[in-house]
């Protein structure tokens, strides 16, 4: 798989500049590990995926508290949408159906956007991400310096000083690849099976010993637990097929933690569909993916997966402690400064919310509200049939003894002039 899909293409030129910083900050990180002897790159992967992860907690306890204050709002917003069903064409419905849905929003200090927000922000720094790992020798200068040893591009001589490398590169790799470009030579050089680089010596006989030398510290680096980081697994039996496997399993359980204490949706709705595809179409494609790209790639994918596992586990605990009370208390608390700050009453938000979340909670209970209606309706005439009768038979009871003008009188006259009427049929 090309890296421009995977990494959003060249064209967007917001990647660009986050991997470079991140580039910079794995390369500071692996020079550290360097000078105390262990500049392996999966472990700088590894340490370098835990700073990031602490780096972005705040966006990840963000995410995890709309979940958990999501899955209390849902019956309200389910009940709301109830309420205006088939009146999609009906445009005041819908703008009622908007203002009930974000006084839902603010009764519980939840932006409606926020999701998408941090989403936004994610994102970019996923895809930069991507493109420093599958093009790791770009962004460390320590393993960059030996692949230009070997190309000749730093003042040595190398590959590129003899006459037609470029074809004869060209035809080792299989593929027709611009050699001029030092960042496209780098890291097809790194992509470089064992055979293409015996190939390699073979083709260049007077740069083989340099070619090993070289070599051998980039493997040296790129080695562990006998598995090379810039080398794609492949379909074959090997401790390499491990990573695509462990990718995959440690996404299914960092998805079904974070699923924890979610409403879970109706088999009928849609929803149900698409979380059960996150829930296992996406591990699988992370598992397909660390098959055919570097295993550097798949080691981040898996640390990336285990760190967000520890992180959900141990925000989920935090706030099943507090309660969902208390993190709308300091929901509301954070939206009422801001509303003071534009002149705004803070009880607006708490009391339109109790109104409309009001309605909101006897529509919920009444979803047949036609069916309830006429239940109540049968129930008011039958006590009303009840009560004349209870009036007809003390003003039987009491005949002409009753008051004249109550009640009691008047039913006693339609009594007796019902008698009459029925005597005379």
């Amino acid at each position: 798989m090309d890296s421009a899909i995977l990494c959003g293409g060249d064209n967007l030129s917001i990647i660009k500049p986050i991997a470079q910083l991140l580039g910079y900050i794995l390369d500071i990180l692996f020079k550290g590990l360097n000078a105390i002897g262990i500049g392996n790159i999966a472990i700088a992967i590894i340490i370098f995926t835990l700073l990031v992860k602490m780096l972005m907690l705040p966006l990840q306890i963000k995410q995890q508290k709309m979940t958990k204050l999501q899955s209390v709002m849902n019956p309200e917003i389910k009940a709301i949408q109830q309420k205006y069903k088939g009146k999609n064409s009906d445009t005041v419905a819908m703008q009622k159906m908007q203002a009930e849905t974000k006084a839902v929003y603010e009764k519980y200090g939840v932006s409606q956007w926020g999701s998408c927000v941090q989403l936004l922000i994610q994102m970019p720094i996923l895809f930069a991400l991507y493109r420093v790992f599958q093009q790791i020798p770009l962004y460390i200068s320590q393993i960059k310096v030996l692949f230009l040893n070997i190309l000749g591009l730093n003042g040595a001589d190398g590959i590129t000083s003899v006459s037609g490398y470029a074809d004869t590169l060209n035809e080792i790799y299989g593929r027709t690849v611009d050699w001029s470009n030092t960042s496209t030579a780098v890291t097809t050089l790194n992509s470089f099976t064992s055979d293409q680089w015996i190939k390699l010596k073979e083709a260049f006989p007077a740069f083989s010993d340099m070619i090993t030398q070289n070599l051998d510290k980039i493997n040296h680096m790129n080695n562990f637990l006998g598995v090379n980081m810039s080398q794609n697994p492949g379909f074959g039996l090997n401790i390499a097929i491990l990573i695509p496997i462990l990718a995959g399993v440690t996404q299914f359980i960092s998805v079904k933690v974070s699923q924890a204490g979610m409403e879970q949706p109706d088999s009928d709705n849609p929803a149900a569909a698409s979380m059960k595809m996150m829930t296992y179409f996406m591990p699988l494609m992370s598992a397909f993916l660390a098959i055919s790209l570097p295993s550097g790639l798949g080691v981040y994918w898996i640390a990336t997966a285990v760190i967000q596992t520890i992180q959900t586990i141990f925000i989920n605990r935090y706030y099943d402690k507090i309660g969902t009370d208390k993190i709308v208390e300091k929901n509301v608390e954070k939206r009422n400064k801001k509303r003071a700050k534009k002149g705004l009453p803070a009880e607006t938000i708490v009391k339109g919310a109790s109104v409309s979340t009001k309605n909101v909670n006897n529509n919920k209970n009444s979803v047949s509200s036609s069916a309830d209606r006429a239940k109540k309706l049968q129930e008011r005439k039958e006590a009303n049939d009840k009560k004349i009768q209870e009036l007809k038979e003390a003003a039987a009871a009491s005949g002409k003894s009753a008051k004249p003008g109550s009640l009691a009188d008047k039913v006693g006259m339609v009594s007796r002039y019902n008698e009459v009427n029925d005597k005379r049929k």
